[in-house]
C-alpha cells in the first residue's frame, strides 16, 4: 500500500502536548479510549484535541447513552466498537433522535487468532462503515503482537478495514508488501509508546518516512 493510500490512525492518546505532537506529523485518525479498563482511559478530557486529524472515541460494550454523550463531547467523527456489540446495538445507535443526531461513522473490531474468528464480521456487513482486524490476546486492544495477516485472505467482505495489533516501528516494508482490496488503513499504539498513553514522536516520525 502507498502513503498517500493508507489512513494512519494512532490510537491511545491522552495527554494535551503529545496530542498535539503527534497530529502534527500529518496523522489522519486520533484514536481515545473511553474504557475504564484501559491503562491508556481519558478519565478527563485532554487540554488540546486534534483539529485536522479525525477524532476516534473506542469504547467497549459501553452503554448506549454514555457513547452518544462521549461522541457529543468530544465532537467524535468515529466511534470503535471494540467489545461484543451486536448489530442490533449498532442499530440502536444509529437510530437518530432529535438531541442527538448521528454525526459520527462506526468501526467495528474484530480480534482475530484464526480464520473462524473473520466470520462474526459477516454479521456487521453493510451495518458499520469500517471493520478493524486487531490480535487475539490477554487484553481487548494493545496487546502489542501481531495476528498472522495472511488470514485475511479469507476476508471476502465488503467493508473496508484497518490493520491492527502490534504494528512496529520495522514494519513499513511489511505494511508495504501486504495487499488486500478492502484494506485502506493501519492502527498504531502500544509500540509506538514510551509509556501508556505517551507516543515516541521520533518512532512515529521515522516510521511515516519509511512508508
Amino acid at each position: 500500500m502507498k502513503r498517500q493510500e493508507l489512513i494512519i490512525k494512532v490510537c491511545g492518546m491522552r495527554e494535551g502536548a503529545n496530542i498535539r505532537e503527534v497530529e502534527s506529523l500529518g496523522i489522519d485518525w486520533l484514536g481515545f479510549i473511553f474504557w475504564p479498563k484501559s491503562s491508556r482511559y481519558v478519565s478527563m478530557c485532554p487540554d488540546y484535541l486534534p483539529r485536522n486529524a479525525k477524532r476516534a472515541g473506542v469504547f467497549v460494550d459501553e452503554h448506549l447513552d454514555s457513547v452518544k454523550k462521549r461522541a457529543d463531547d468530544y465532537a467524535l467523527n468515529l466511534v470503535q466498537l471494540h467489545g461484543s456489540e451486536s448489530p442490533d446495538y449498532i442499530r440502536a445507535l444509529k437510530a437518530p433522535s432529535s438531541c442527538t443526531p448521528l454525526t459520527f461513522s462506526i468501526i467495528k473490531a474484530f480480534n482475530i487468532a484464526t480464520k473462524d474468528d473473520l466470520e462474526q464480521a459477516k454479521a456487521y456487513e453493510g451495518l458499520v462503515d469500517y471493520f478493524l482486524f486487531d490480535t487475539k490476546g490477554a487484553s481487548v486492544g494493545g496487546n502489542g503482537v501481531q495476528f498472522d495477516w495472511d488470514l485475511l485472505a479469507d476476508y471476502h467482505g465488503q467493508t473496508p478495514f484497518l490493520l491492527s495489533g502490534g504494528i512496529g516501528p520495522d514494519d513499513a516494508h511489511r505494511i508495504q508488501a501486504f495487499h488486500h482490496p478492502q484494506c485502506i488503513g493501519i492502527d498504531l499504539n502500544s509500540r509506538f509508546e514510551l509509556s501508556p498513553g505517551f507516543k515516541d514522536i521520533n518512532k512515529l516520525k521515522t516510521f511515516i518516512q519509511a512508508l
